[in-house]
């Protein structure tokens, strides 16, 4: 579940306000509005107010929360915002709303007067239900139910998909290469279109300058064409930054084109993509990807929970996807994007949907569903067979040649202590390890029992890692448990002359782990004088 709270403008609510809230979109050139939605579906605006974008029905400020009761028992489910800023806001009835500035009639009513309170938008939407609404600078799209793309407002670059630059007043049916078509999904970057077709295939139109259409050069577009770029393939999510794109296909493989002057694309340099070029290749499968056309920053989650963010993040250009310690791409707008808003309409409900990844990290150690128990120290841990024999072979070959249907579901193991061996079933639902170094030797004994070497490498960095002056000895004790040869080398220390570094070897694996250090005199003088080291 998201914490609005991270949202420095989300503070001035008490804690008895922030309970009520279901949905929340923080916007605005400094992150200095917010529109909330309670879970009685009552709306709610406060904050600096510019251009009205708060709908409030005047120009002021606002600390206070104020209540939108035009939009009273409405149940949201798309919003987006533009850099006026001004607002759109579609219903679960199909209706839509704006307000905002409206310098370009990116409202819709057919005028350049500021909207002070949200109007329904119906010109050339009659009978036509809107799921989703996307904003760009000041310009505005809508996509309907039956998959009918709709744009309006500024049109300098051919952003509303038109033929021409002329301004559009009401919404307009984008056609060209899209009519006939049914649409799934839009978005828009600062002065730039795109839309993604059933089939998977992505149409883009409006600037281009730096690449942001994908389309293979920089010109602008002043009616949707096709991505060539990523033909072959089925895209099922696509997000634009202020001048790139993001595109993530049906398999969890994840595309970026446009600008990369603070390494938004994630390609490990800062040169722009004029066509789709594949990311984070290495990782594991990606489930979401997030971008707002506020920001250069760029962040994606994986099927293991995993979040990483990259572009401009708190001033820093980061030009490879860095893995976070969030739950969700939400924070990482919250935490270091510039300004901090959010990148989408943002649900403070939990997500009653679980990736794979998800679901196996939840069930783990589970009596309700496991169908086998393991005793270690006298304690159990609850497993399903399944996992042990898809994760690891191990099991597949012990439940093949061993299990039978009527044996005894409880295995008693004396080899391993507790926390060691469930921290071994554990890596098999997760892919992670969370043992102190100490407990880590004797994982690192198991899993080469298990010729588990992923599951090695991993004990071995936890041990590199962990290594301290206070644990030194401890882990070697450790290390002498675990049937350890120990080895002392004598290395010289260039910046001290003094000898600095202990290798300890396990037998088994003929791994090496190093100690630094001139303060390891007294380790090594303590080690000597208990016998450890062996020639």
């Amino acid at each position: 579940m998201v914490d609005v709270s991270k949202w420095p403008l989300f503070s001035l609510l008490s804690t008895e306000e922030l309970a009520t809230i279901r949905q929340a979109c923080v916007f605005g050139t400094s992150a200095n509005e917010a529109i909330y939605i309670t879970h009685s579906s009552e709306v709610f605006a406060f904050g600096l107010n510019n251009s009205s974008c708060l709908g409030t029905g005047d120009s002021l400020s606002t600390i206070v929360p104020k209540k939108l009761d035009f939009l009273r028992g409405k149940k949201v489910i798309s919003l987006s915002y533009g850099s006026g800023p001004h607002i759109l806001l579609a219903t679960d009835d199909g209706q839509m709303f704006a307000w905002g500035h409206n310098g370009y009639s990116q409202v819709g009513n057919g005028t350049t007067n500021q909207g002070l309170s949200p109007v329904l938008v119906t010109a050339n939407l009659q009978n036509k239900k809107v799921r989703e609404v996307a904003c760009g600078s000041h310009h505005s799209m809508a996509l309907t139910h039956d998959g009918e793309v709709f744009a309006w407002g500024y049109n300098n670059c051919g952003q509303i998909g038109s033929g021409s630059t002329a301004n559009q007043p009401y919404p307009r049916k984008v056609t060209g290469c899209l009519q006939g078509k049914t649409s799934v999904g839009i978005t828009c970057g600062q002065t730039s279109s795109m839309a993604v077709i059933e089939n998977g295939e992505v149409y883009g139109w409006g600037y281009n300058g730096n690449g942001q259409l994908g389309i293979g050069n920089n010109g602008n577009q002043l009616t949707p064409c096709r991505l060539t770029g990523l033909q072959g393939l089925c895209i099922q999510q696509i997000v634009s930054g202020y001048g790139h794109c993001l595109a993530l296909t049906d398999e969890g493989l994840l595309y970026a084109w446009g600008a990369n002057t603070y390494g938004q694309l994630g390609t490990g340099n800062k040169s722009n993509h004029l066509s789709p070029v594949q990311i984070m290749a290495d990782k594991e499968r990606v489930v979401e990807v997030a971008a707002c056309h506020s920001t250069h920053t760029s962040a994606a989650k994986t099927q293991n929970g995993q979040v990483y963010m990259w572009g401009q993040c708190r001033g820093q250009s980061i030009v490879i996807p860095h893995l976070t310690h969030f739950t969700n791409t939400d924070d990482v707008f919250a935490c270091f994007a510039t300004p901090s808003v959010m990148w989408r309409l943002m649900s403070v409900e939990p997500d009653d949907f679980l990736t794979v990844a998800e679901a196996l990290r939840k069930e783990f150690d589970s009596p309700e569903t496991a169908d086998l128990k393991f005793s270690v120290d006298s304690k159990y841990i609850h497993v399903h067979k399944a996992v042990l024999k898809i994760r690891c072979e191990h099991f597949r070959s012990m439940f093949r040649s061993q299990w039978t249907e009527d044996q005894q579901e409880v295995i008693e193991i004396g080899q391993f202590s507790y926390p060691v061996y469930r921290s071994f079933l554990q890596f098999l639902y997760t892919d992670t390890v969370d043992l102190p170094p100490e407990d880590a030797i004797g994982l690192l004994d198991l899993a080469t029992s298990y010729c588990e070497n992923r599951l090695k490498r991993l004990c071995q960095q936890i041990i590199k890692r962990g290594i301290t002056v206070d644990n030194a000895f401890t882990l070697l004790s450790a290390a002498i448990r675990y049937d350890a040869e120990l080895k002392q080398e004598q290395l010289y220390d260039n910046n001290s002359g003094n000898d600095i570094v202990i290798n300890f070897r396990v037998t088994q694996t003929g791994a090496f782990w190093q100690v630094d250090g001139a303060m390891l005199k007294e380790f090594i003088s303590r080690a000597s004088r208990c016998g450890a080291f062996k020639n």
